[in-house]
């Protein structure tokens, strides 16, 4: 991307005292977390331990049992449905496509929450596909069904319909689940381009720590359904809460090419004996 910074409205998102659950069962505990505006936020744990869980109630998909998600001082999910959509997008685990689309319709279908009642397409609509399409580098493909696209591509117009909604505000649930690590890389650097040119506030879950670790500009680390950790990078990711979060020993050096910290899982056969 070469374009210059655009202007962009910073939205306020915090989540206060929150707890979430399904059916009989807590997930998420006495949460507590504002949203750094302008910033890459990315959100790590151990699996089942609610961070994804979290993600869906700052994207008003699962109300809390006790404490609120607000938006811009206000509570998230008392606000009207397209008031939401114009301010926050979403790109959830492992989307579906309808079958059958190509992806020029599924982009635009991120413009629903700026159309009136009678639906009608304007020339402001178009601008935003063609210029999500743009962005994302998957204009060429605008006629191509998205079932015959990779993995790669398809996150890429994925992320392109998050980006025709022209939100603030953008939450991901894992972007990079099963991606080769070449277009994980692609995927991350697309969001930091849009985050670096465009203002957009970007939060997102990811599986692999290290590349969280490069990437973020804020680390939360959850911890069986409770905020542990959250702050810079250098501060959170260290031996002792990789220990407490994922039950795993390490060593935790600075990487070579971000310079931010990096961790070396000790596996119980890998432990060299220096004795002697």
């Amino acid at each position: 991307m070469t374009d210059s910074p655009t202007a962009t409205r910073h939205h306020r998102l915090s989540v206060e005292g929150v707890t979430l659950g399904y059916a009989e069962r807590t997930v998420v505990e006495d949460v507590d977390l504002d949203v750094a505006a302008g910033r890459i936020t990315c959100i790590v744990g151990a699996n089942a331990c609610g961070k994804s869980t979290l993600l869906r109630a700052m994207a008003r998909l699962l109300k809390p049992r006790a404490g609120q998600v607000v938006l811009d001082g206000k509570d998230l999910h008392a606000m009207p449905t397209k008031q939401v959509a114009r301010t926050l997008g979403l790109l959830p685990q492992s989307p579906i496509a309808p079958e059958g689309i190509v992806v020029a319709d599924l982009v635009a279908r991120g413009r629903h929450p700026h159309q009136g009642v009678l639906a009608r397409w304007t020339s402001a609509d178009e601008e935003a596909v063609a210029e999500a399409l743009r962005l994302t580098d998957t204009a060429a493909l605008a006629d191509r069904c998205v079932d015959e696209l990779s993995g790669g591509q398809r996150q890429r117009v994925w992320i392109a319909m998050a980006l025709a909604q022209q939100t603030d505000l953008l939450l991901l649930d894992e972007p990079t689940t099963f991606l080769d690590v070449s277009h994980q890389v692609d995927v991350l650097d697309l969001l930091t381009d849009l985050n670096r040119l465009r203002g957009t506030t970007v939060v997102m879950v990811l599986h692999d720590l290290n590349l969280a670790a490069r990437y973020a500009d804020r680390l939360v680390a959850v911890r069986a359904g409770r905020l542990h950790a959250a702050g810079d990078p250098a501060e959170v990711l260290t031996v002792e809460v990789v220990r407490d979060v994922f039950g795993m020993e390490s060593q935790v050096v600075e990487d070579p090419v971000s310079g931010k910290p990096i961790v070396l899982p000790i596996g119980r056969h890998h432990v060299v004996d220096r004795v002697g």
